[in-house]
């Protein structure tokens, strides 16, 4: 049986944060970062059929579903567009932010630290 939620372009970008944090950068992040951030991801329309990631920059690792470990330090919704722009550098946070692109709830401090260079560079094609 097909799967009913739709194909996001942040997947792809997930996946390569998940295979990112297996390798050794991971323990550099964890330490310096050493957070918790659960990102809400919709396909259209904010607040709707969002896929919902949890980065978890305390033990370095990717997983998919809500964060189940109590709360997470910082909560971010995003159209799934708008994400793979912030991730990739092609948008500023604090634009993404102001123009509403950018939701956060939870720790504004802990937010900040969430960065494009915590993410994989984009692999050429």
């Amino acid at each position: 049986m097909p799967d009913s939620t739709p194909q996001l372009k942040s997947d792809t970008l997930m996946k390569q944060m998940k295979l990112h944090l297996s390798t050794d950068a991971s323990k550099e992040l964890t330490k310096k970062i050493g957070l918790v951030y659960q990102i809400n991801i919709a396909p259209k329309k904010l607040g709707f059929d969002e896929v919902i990631y949890v980065v978890d920059l305390k033990k370095g690792e990717v997983t998919k579903g809500p964060y189940e470990g109590g709360k997470p330090d910082a909560t971010f919704a995003f159209k799934d567009d708008d994400f793979v722009k912030v991730a990739t550098g092609k948008m500023n946070p604090q634009i993404a932010f102001m123009r509403g692109a950018m939701k956060i709830k939870g720790s504004l401090s802990a937010a900040q630290k969430f960065t494009p260079d915590i993410f994989p560079k984009p692999s050429k094609m």
